[in-house]
């Protein structure tokens, strides 16, 4: 369809679902339409199925989990066009309603803001009129754990808490790439993964000049979490996102844009309220590290050891030909991790994690300024807050090993004394604020925090 035809565009709908349980694939359609016809879209969802046929009521709650997913995983093909419309398929509860209307709003945000799209920002959706049936209860609470791997520090300081607790974790993945295989075979559990296939005329359509950017994806895969956690008769779904993953980029017409939008602590409590409201789960998803800060992650990361030889936080490096290379080693996230971890271990530990030494390498003063809030605003990536990065530097500038490196004494000159200030009297070690996490699960950090 050409590009100007897509413009048109003036609403999106999610015409059906449906999902095969002898092989697991769920079929979710969607379509653009307008005055000049529609795109039609079919994204296809596969997921592990458990060695035991799902009993009815396993296939009940799996429905209704399927039903929110089948409207979330929706914003990959409405940011093709964003039309001024956005037609739900059938009624919905307010705590279901509020999260559909805060991930295409709010989770659309930075799109929003790069392509100067302010109308995404207010969009609400047309939910039909009529009753939801209420959801039977679903009590998962006592199950095992399926915990979220995706390769780096977060969710391996959290698969080795759940472990060290007792609470038997199921690593889980969607579309595991070979960084995802390497962790999952260096934690020696056996794990589960969904995969998650785009409509190829998607990207035919980019190619073409289609809008496109950022999509809340965390949203999205939690939910497939939570379908496989269901159907293979799991417990809560544990996630390892920090508490500054809530903290925005900068604010654009009187909202907050934030690129971890999915990952904060307002996206966890409405999926939940959601989930809780259609699905009837008890404990559907929670992320375990909502009370620390990167840095303090790191520090926690620095105590394990088994993993030096796989991990990735570097999102840049899935896409690396070399299959070798796990870290780019240029990017904001490579830049803010080596920051995080290095005060917490031996320099020869994290030049053998990354391959290299980033602060030793000149070329990467202009994005720590960035990192630093000496220039312009945080970076649109998954890193960590300002006064962290600053508190990092700080430990920097007090070790032996570390003092002299041309990085860090460039950015302790250019960091202003305000900053300074602040991060002497920071509390990033310091567990706090909001979080959803159970008392049985709150217990597997008291011994590492």
């Amino acid at each position: 369809m050409p590009n100007e035809q897509l413009r048109r565009m003036d609403a999106f709908t999610f015409p059906s679902y449906s999902i095969d349980l002898s092989t697991g694939e769920a079929l979710f359609d969607y379509a653009l339409t307008g005055p000049d016809g529609e795109q039609r879209f079919t994204e296809v969802i596969t997921l592990p199925l458990p060695a035991e046929p799902p009993s009815d009521e396993t296939v009940a709650t799996l429905g209704r989990v399927l039903e929110l997913l089948h409207i979330v995983a929706g914003v990959s093909y409405y940011k093709a066009a964003a039309p001024p419309r956005l037609v739900l398929p059938a009624p919905l509860g307010p705590a279901a309603a509020e999260l559909v209307t805060a991930v295409y709003a709010r989770g659309l945000a930075e799109y929003a803001y790069r392509n100067q799209l302010p109308h995404v920002l207010e969009l609400a959706p047309e939910i039909p009129p009529g009753s939801v049936s209420p959801a039977r209860e679903y009590d998962n609470s006592d199950l095992r754990p399926l915990s979220a791997v995706g390769g780096g520090k977060d969710s391996i300081v959290s698969l080795e808490a759940l472990r060290r607790a007792g609470l038997d974790p199921v690593p889980f993945s969607v579309n595991p790439n070979h960084v995802i295989v390497s962790v999952n075979e260096a934690s020696g559990l056996a794990p589960l993964a969904a995969r998650r296939r785009l409509d190829p005329v998607l990207f035919d359509l980019n190619a073409a000049g289609a809008r496109n950017g950022h999509i809340p994806v965390t949203a999205i895969n939690s939910l497939i979490a939570v379908a496989t956690a269901v159907l293979n008769g799991l417990g809560p779904v544990v996630m390892s996102n920090e508490r500054s993953a809530s903290d925005p980029n900068l604010v654009w017409n009187g909202h907050e844009i934030n690129h971890q939008w999915s990952k904060g602590v307002e996206a966890e409590g409405l999926l939940r309220a959601a989930l809780a409201e259609h699905a009837g789960l008890t404990e559907p998803y929670f992320s375990l590290l909502r009370s620390l800060s990167e840095l303090h992650i790191a520090r926690l990361f620095a105590a394990i050891d088994r993993y030096d030889d796989v991990v990735t936080s570097c999102n840049a490096a899935f896409k690396l030909r070399d299959a070798s290379e796990r870290w780019c080693r240029d990017c904001p996230k490579c830049r803010f991790v080596f920051l995080a971890m290095a005060p917490f271990m031996p320099r020869e530990r994290i030049i053998h994690i990354f391959g290299g030494d980033l602060l030793a390498d000149e070329a990467q003063i202009p994005g720590y300024r960035e990192l630093l809030g000496v220039d312009g605003h945080k970076p649109f990536e998954c890193v960590g807050e300002v006064e962290e990065s600053v508190v990092a530097l700080s430990l920097l500038a007090e070790q032996d090993q570390w003092r002299e490196a041309p990085v860090v004494r460039a950015l302790v000159d250019a960091v202003p004394e305000t900053a300074w200030s602040a991060a002497a009297n920071s509390d990033v070690f310091t567990p706090g604020g909001p979080n959803h996490i159970p008392a049985p699960y709150a217990k597997s950090l008291t011994t590492q925090t």
